[in-house]
C-alpha cells in the first residue's frame, strides 16, 4: 500500500514537473526559433542589444530554468496536500462564482502578482540579498527567452510563492491559476526576449505607457538598476525607479536605421514628468 502511494506521488510529481517545464520550453523555444532564427536578420533593428548571448549563456539559463520547474513542482505538490489546501480559497466548481468572477479574478491575480513582483524584486536587489537570491538571474546581462525562469532555487521559491499567497487572498479556480501561469510565462519570455515587439511610440500611447516592455526589462538586466516591474510600469513610475534613458532606448529599438551617434533621442519621461537623475537601487 505504501509502495503504491509512493509510486503515485512520484508519478504525480513528474507529470506536474513536465507541465511546468514543457510550458516554459514551448513558449521560450518558439520565441527563440522565431527571433533568434527565422526573423533574426529581417528584424535585426529591433534587437535591443546588438550582440547575442553565447551558447554557454543559453545552457546556463535552461539549466536553472529546469531547477525552477522543480521548485514550482514542489510548491504545487505542497498546495495539493489537504492540510494546506483546506486553508486556501481554491474552489473546484466553476459555477460556484461564475464566469464573470473567473475573468475578474484572472486580472486581479495579474495585478496582485505585479505588485508582489515589484516589491520582492526590489528587495532582492538589496546588497545583503542580491548575491544570495538574485545574482544568478542577473548573469544574463543580455537575456534570451531561455532566461525567463533562470532563477537561483531561493529566488524560485520567492517567485513561486505568489500562487499560494493569492490562493489565501482570492477565491481561485484551477483553470484561472493555469491561465495565469500561461500568461505569466508568455509575458516573462517577452520581457527577456531581447527584441522589442511593440510598435514605435507605443510607450507614449495612453495604454502603452503603463505597460512594461522588453526594452524596459532588458535595461534592468544590462544595468542592474531601475525598471523593476513585471507586467506594468505603475510602480516604477510611482516610486521613481524608471530609468531616465528608458524612452531613448525604446525609440532606438523600434525605429529602423543605424545607430550612428549612440546619444539618447530624448530624456523626457513618456508620462510627461521629469525623470530622476539616477534610478533607485532599492
Amino acid at each position: 500500500m505504501t509502495s503504491t502511494l509512493t509510486t503515485h506521488s512520484v508519478l504525480t510529481g513528474f507529470i506536474i514537473f513536465l507541465t511546468h517545464f514543457i510550458r516554459y520550453a514551448l513558449v521560450a523555444g518558439l520565441a527563440y526559433s522565431i527571433w533568434y532564427g527565422w526573423r533574426k536578420k529581417t528584424l535585426s533593428f529591433r534587437k535591443i542589444q546588438r550582440r547575442f548571448p553565447k551558447n554557454k549563456d543559453y545552457q546556463r539559463e535552461i539549466l536553472y530554468s529546469a531547477g525552477t520547474a522543480i521548485i514550482f513542482t514542489l510548491v504545487t505538490l505542497a498546495m495539493m496536500q489537504p492540510v494546506i489546501r483546506e486553508h486556501t480559497l481554491i474552489y473546484k466548481s466553476w459555477s460556484t462564482y461564475g464566469t464573470l468572477y473567473g475573468i475578474l479574478s484572472f486580472f486581479g491575480l495579474i495585478l496582485l502578482h505585479d505588485t508582489y513582483f515589484y516589491w520582492s524584486h526590489r528587495a532582492m536587489h538589496h546588497p545583503r540579498l542580491f548575491k544570495v537570491f538574485h545574482l544568478v538571474h542577473h548573469k544574463s546581462t543580455n537575456p534570451s527567452p531561455w532566461a525567463a525562469y533562470a532563477f537561483h532555487p531561493l529566488e524560485a521559491v520567492v517567485e513561486a510563492a505568489i500562487v499560494p499567497l493569492a490562493a489565501v487572498l482570492l477565491p481561485l479556480h484551477p483553470l484561472t491559476i493555469f491561465a495565469f501561469l500561461f500568461f505569466m510565462i508568455v509575458y516573462n519570455v517577452y520581457g527577456h526576449l531581447g527584441w522589442e515587439l511593440y510598435p514605435s511610440s507605443f510607450n507614449r500611447h495612453w495604454l502603452g505607457r503603463w505597460l512594461n516592455t522588453s526594452v524596459s526589462h532588458n535595461q534592468h538586466h544590462q544595468y542592474f538598476t531601475g525598471n523593476y516591474g513585471l507586467y506594468f510600469r505603475f510602480w516604477d513610475e510611482w516610486m521613481g525607479t524608471t530609468r531616465r534613458d528608458y524612452t531613448a532606448a525604446f525609440e532606438k529599438a523600434t525605429r529602423p536605421g543605424p545607430d550612428t551617434s549612440g546619444k539618447p533621442v530624448s530624456q523626457k519621461s513618456p508620462l510627461g514628468s521629469a525623470p530622476s537623475e539616477r534610478p533607485a537601487t532599492f
